[in-house]
């Protein structure tokens, strides 16, 4: 009878630990997302010079001409990813795998503002793009067919995406799911 009592005991300090841990990792993903628009402007504190030298490095862009007109180009893509990121990780639907094409779209942009800058940005980057999509777009749209063969059986929508839907127990499993 006394095992039974700490048995539940020890279920329920866990469920608050995970409660606790939860918590806290959604209030920084809402934070991260609410500073978005002051980590996008931090680009204003770089100098409009062609050398940005400070403590911590020194900058010279070659490409803009401008410190200040490299990091705008960096932020314009850096935050989006960002925010991909955070919706991929989150997202429990079943058609996540879709935000992966986004994702690489502006991981390569930002690989070639941040390595290219010597050539144009933007350009010949879905050529790198195919295979990935060649492998997410199928995936998807099986998942669709298999979805809406499942939805004949008379499960509803969402007995469906609850069986179509990955749940690991935190991000970092989550991270390893996918990596």
């Amino acid at each position: 009878m006394m095992t039974t009592h700490n048995k539940s005991k020890r279920k329920s300090s866990n469920q608050v630990q995970s409660a606790r841990r939860n918590l806290i990792a959604g209030s920084l993903i809402a934070t991260l997302i609410a500073l978005t628009p002051y980590i996008f402007y931090s680009y204003e504190n770089v100098p409009d010079t062609a050398v940005w030298d400070n403590f911590l490095f020194t900058f010279e862009s070659k490409f803009y001409q401008d410190a200040n007109a490299a990091a705008w180009v960096v932020m314009m893509k850096f935050l989006p990813l960002l925010l991909l990121f955070i919706w991929f990780f989150t997202c429990r639907h079943w058609w996540y795998h879709a935000l992966l094409v986004p994702i690489g779209m502006f991981s390569f942009q930002l690989i070639g503002v941040l390595v290219d800058e010597t050539g144009v940005i933007d350009e010949l980057h879905l050529i790198y793009m195919l295979p990935m999509m060649a492998i997410i777009v199928p995936s998807i749209y099986l998942i669709r067919a298999k979805l809406f063969n499942k939805m004949n059986s008379n499960k509803s929508l969402q007995e469906l995406e609850e069986e179509f839907t990955l749940r690991p127990k935190n991000l970092l499993s989550k991270f390893k799911d996918y990596f």
